[in-house]
């Protein structure tokens, strides 16, 4: 049970002992203490004083009486300022925290609740390369998996790739008239960038025939649509639908490519899915409900043959489900994936981390759920977030607008190397240690910094803000883990802990601190994911960090004033460096052993 719980319970049973009534956790708050004021965590009164009909000083004294008296092990003190009763947890407390839990890898995870949960992120088109869009979606869809993994949910990762239509069309079409038979491998190009120049050797032909029909003194629109590049794409679109084999055959090789430079790139971030599902096997998909929508009058039947249903009840309108000519539609194919899904997995909660730009569509994917029955509709979420923009112009870009992820990558390590050397203390790392050390570095600057931010803001990259050893980032976390295993690896063993060893010594105010906030962990794992917000993690871990280079500052570890406090700050240290990798685990981000 954590500190918080403890106090709520207490607090409970101490009121129901002095005012013979029944209360509850909803009768009252439980807060940090603010730092101005003595103690550690603060019951606000003001709803008890009303129901109670009691002055705050009056109910204050009388409830830090009682809970001291009820549980004399656990408070070692309380004092009342206005409307809030301030409580001091025992030294002797802190220390059966720090006995049980300093060298607990899975302290702060919950044990397993039976619940499944699927989280589906990346979703990429196989026609171009990843993008920075997609490691910020990445980076979230991971992390939030794991939080919920760390609060006992069995979690299944998946993609859906977007490996057909018009878009991936444009790709071979190009192949075919320019490649002459080359491939990433006689190119020397990942997979995936060498089909994303094909795509955008498309978008150059295809310009410059409407550029020669608008000439000859045809319109925009008429050239747009008989330029040669497109009517042969539109051509293709058909074959693949039909199933010609050569088409299929292209299509198939082509996005091999891409699937191939894409699991490099996902290996280099680590993300990793369960399950991947391809919109080649669902875009017939949901087509049966449009019958039973129509049978329904759920859904309506226009003039041209077209199926809509109308939600102007709920504010969207009136939306296509299924076109005249009787192909599906994207919200047509996701309800009949969504249904795949539920039918399959039996999840109780279906994820799906999407931009805020499709913050439209996912409300009428729900509606169109719910309005047909089906019982998975509240069962499904969508985890939008912002787009990601960047403070400078100089990341490489392939098609002028959207940034490689690749690129960007790389752009990252390099700056993380910059950063390293100018600190000059990796003079004894070889030439393989520190390419390893550069790509941690930069790695987990990057995914801090996506991951810090509250998903649903949208945020401004800063390349070199992201990397800063003393700022609000990664390696500044990272390097206070270092400086821990350094601490630890010159007194060269661990300490065993006893209660002789932690004894009863008074606990100094920066020792107090760490292990309140290290008892607070499991706490931040439940919230992180009830709100499904690694940036949590992310505050707390650099929190704790920062924290702890304080006490460091101030404190011998190595040499303290006796072996009992040595053994106590050995114990902290280690307990603090484990919640950091932890913490840090769960957003994806890797600590070295030394900096």
């Amino acid at each position: 049970m954590s500190f918080i719980s403890y106090i709520q319970s207490s607090a409970i049973k101490s009121l129901t002992q002095l005012y013979g009534q029944s209360f509850s956790e909803n009768d009252f708050q439980v807060n940090e203490t603010k730092p101005e004021f003595e103690g550690d965590y603060t019951i606000v009164l003001f709803a008890l004083v009303k129901t109670l009909k009691k002055s705050p000083e009056a109910l204050g004294k009388e409830l830090g009486e009682q809970i001291l008296k009820d549980h004399p092990d656990f408070f070692s003190g309380y004092n009342v300022i206005k409307g809030f009763l301030n409580l001091t947890i025992a030294d002797q407390q802190l220390s059966l925290l720090l006995q049980k839990n300093y060298g607990d890898e899975n302290f702060g995870k919950k044990a397993a609740n039976h619940k499944k949960v699927m989280v589906e992120y990346s979703s990429p088109n196989t026609n171009k390369p990843l993008h920075l869009g997609h490691l910020r979606n990445n980076f979230l869809g991971w992390s939030v998996a794991e939080i919920l993994k760390a609060n006992g949910n069995e979690v299944v990762k998946t993609s859906i790739v977007n490996d057909r239509g018009i878009h991936i069309c444009k790709s071979m079409i190009a192949w075919q008239m320019f490649a002459h038979g080359e491939t990433p491998e006689s190119a020397h190009k990942k997979g995936d960038h060498f089909v994303g120049d094909y795509y955008v050797k498309f978008n150059d032909e295809y310009k410059k025939e409407v550029e020669e029909l608008i000439s000859k003194g045809k319109s925009k629109e008429i050239a747009e649509k008989e330029a040669p590049v497109m009517k042969k794409t539109q051509q293709m679109l058909l074959d693949w639908e039909q199933a010609k084999p050569e088409v299929r055959e292209l299509w198939k090789t082509m996005n091999s490519w891409v699937y191939k430079g894409f699991d490099e790139t996902y290996k280099r971030i680590g993300s990793d899915f369960d399950k991947t599902f391809y919109e080649s096997d669902t875009y017939l998909l949901g087509k049966d409900f449009v019958k039973e929508g129509l049978e329904k009058n759920i859904l309506f039947r226009k003039d041209d043959g077209s199926v809509w249903i109308d939600l102007s009840d709920k504010n969207l309108d009136e939306k296509l489900v299924l076109r005249s000519d009787g192909t599906s539609v994207y919200i047509t194919q996701d309800i009949g994936l969504a249904q795949q899904k539920f039918e399959e997995y039996h999840l109780d909660k279906s994820i799906y981390v999407i931009g805020d730009e499709q913050l439209h569509h996912m409300k009428v994917l729900k509606e169109i759920i719910r309005k047909l029955g089906m019982p998975f509709a509240d069962h499904i979420f969508h985890l939008s977030y912002g787009m990601v923009e960047l403070t400078t112009g100089k990341m490489k870009s392939r098609e002028g607008t959207v940034v490689d992820a690749d690129d960007f990558i790389d752009e990252m390590v390099a700056t993380a190397e910059k950063h390293t050397e100018e600190l000059g203390k990796v003079n004894d790392f070889s030439k393989e240690e520190l390419k390893e050390l550069y790509e941690i570095l930069g790695l987990g600057a990057m995914k801090f910094y996506l991951l810090r931010v509250d998903p649903k803001k949208r945020m401004i990259f800063n390349p070199e803000e992201s990397i800063d050893f003393h700022g609000f980032t990664g390696p500044f976390v990272q390097y206070t883990y270092a400086r821990i295993q350094s601490i630890l690896r010159k007194v060269s063993e661990q300490p065993a802990i006893s209660n002789q060893q932690t004894g009863t010594g008074k606990l100094l105010p920066l020792e107090r601190q760490l292990m309140i906030m290290l008892e607070k962990y499991e706490n931040i794992i439940l919230d992180a994911g009830e709100e499904m917000n690694p940036s949590i993690i992310a505050n707390y871990v650099f929190n704790l960090a920062k924290l702890y280079n304080s006490f460091y500052a101030e404190h011998s570890v190595a040499n303290a004033e006796n072996e009992e406090k040595k053994n106590l700050r050995l114990s902290i240290s280690v307990m603090t460096s484990g919640v950091i990798k932890s913490g840090l685990q769960l957003l994806g981000i890797k600590v070295p052993e030394r900096m």
